[in-house]
């Protein structure tokens, strides 16, 4: 193919190729782009060896999973299962129930306190003196620190456990 005499300047000014066959980068039959089709990092799109690292709570649920020692899953026929299923539901009511009890157990006691905190206050024939006495927080950080903030209050227990040769200084 041959371009008009006219274009022969524009071609090195504007880098126009005269060739007739295109370069092989200018084909257009396998188009290219600049950013890579895949989320992965690129590294690892290069080596064909590594795998992207696994979660370590995946990798133990396998583990688990399909170790030898690990007994199969129950397999139970219909009956069985409506067994298991009906046992378990009033295994969940027992608990609801019993919760439910013990709300009422703690309920039962404010409502005591709270009562007998309000007779201090208003039913004795002192006024509340007594009531106040019980309840004033005055002087508490005099002596030190209380008891409740003595120590850090924590979940669970101390790494150590008990010291026995512990002996006050």
């Amino acid at each position: 193919m041959h371009h008009p005499p006219s274009l022969r300047p524009l071609s090195s000014a504007f880098a126009i190729p005269l060739r007739s066959n295109p370069s092989p980068l200018l084909r257009t039959s396998s188009p290219q782009t600049s950013t890579p089709f895949s989320t992965s990092p690129s590294l690892l799109a290069r080596d064909k060896g590594r795998q992207a690292p696994t979660d370590p709570r995946i990798s133990l649920i396998r583990y688990y999973l399909q170790h030898p020692l690990t007994p199969r899953p129950l397999r139970l026929s219909r009956l069985r299962t409506l067994r298991h299923w009906t046992i378990h539901r009033a295994w969940l009511l027992h608990m609801r129930n019993q919760r439910r009890q013990e709300e009422l157990e703690l309920e039962r006691q404010y409502n005591a306190m709270r009562a007998a905190c309000e007779e201090l206050r208003t039913g004795v024939g002192d006024g509340g003196r007594l009531f106040r006495q019980a309840v004033v927080k005055k002087g508490i950080f005099s002596a030190g620190v209380p008891v409740e903030y003595a120590r850090a209050q924590v979940e669970g227990p101390s790494r150590d456990g008990w010291d026995h040769g512990w002996k006050r200084g």
